[in-house]
């Protein structure tokens, strides 16, 4: 499965880069589990970010931000099987979840409820 990792990345940190990093670290610490069970794990941050930095956003929350930041998720989202939910308080990847449901995704919470690929 293509499965979207989502969880606070921007939530809680008051966009302290420190914490924003550390946030995505969380996120990241489950792909390679993700991977090894057989399945492509999926960081909106990974395609977003990049896109962020072409289009010349000198902070997060400028124009340039908004325009890819969560529309990238929610593009992702239209080739995902399934959607990860980490916790912690994120408008963001609970937006995610509302569209993956209404996609018909599968959400899982916890990576242990996630099975092996065939």
């Amino acid at each position: 499965m293509l499965i979207l990792i989502a969880g606070p990345y921007r939530g809680g940190t008051n966009d302290d880069p420190e914490l924003i990093k550390q946030n995505l670290e969380r996120l990241e610490a489950v792909a390679l589990p993700l991977f090894r069970m057989g399945h492509l794990p999926l960081i909106g941050e990974w395609v977003a970010l990049p896109l962020v930095h072409l289009a010349g956003s000198k902070q997060i929350g400028d124009a340039a931000w908004d325009e890819i930041q969560y529309p990238v998720a929610h593009r992702l989202l239209e080739k995902c099987d399934a959607v990860l939910r980490l916790e912690g308080a994120s408008k963001g990847a609970d937006n995610d979840v509302r569209i993956a449901k209404e996609r018909g995704l599968k959400i899982y919470y916890n990576i242990e409820d996630i099975p092996k690929a065939d």
